[in-house]
């Protein structure tokens, strides 16, 4: 089996759903059978996945935590939609800058884009999957 490009879009958050644990379980998954991962698209709910003050109980599965990690391993792009982001509260350090806030609360990892990037690297990647 030839290896394919994936691009996956998280719409669900983070706890409550089972969308985002299935969409990091799938891009585990993919990377494994030797897959790639052009970029994960965070939208909607989703891009709560993104929040780096999250903070479960010690004996729950911190799931932004394991997005961090991913994107850094395996150096993929996590995308969160800028307008989405903006509206539930999950802003990054320039976005604080700009709006004269004091502080910001979107992990390092993920990077604020439109909707644009993703439907550029929609062009080039096999496969798109919506969780």
């Amino acid at each position: 089996m030839s290896s394919l490009t994936y691009c996956l879009v998280v719409t669900g958050p983070h706890y409550g759903t089972e969308q985002a644990s299935s969409a990091y379980l799938f891009a585990n998954a993919l990377l494994e059978k030797g897959h790639q991962i052009a970029q994960i698209f965070f939208y909607r709910e989703g891009v709560v996945n993104a929040n780096k003050l999250v903070s479960p109980a010690n004996d729950e599965f911190d799931l932004p935590k394991a997005w961090a990690t991913l994107a850094i391993k395996h150096q993929i792009p996590m995308h969160v939609c800028v307008a989405a982001a903006l509206r539930r509260g999950i802003i990054d350090e320039q976005q604080a800058k700009e709006q004269e806030m004091d502080s910001y609360n979107m992990a390092p990892e993920f990077e604020l884009s439109g909707l644009g990037s993703l439907a550029q690297a929609m062009l080039t990647c096999s496969r798109v999957v919506q969780f």
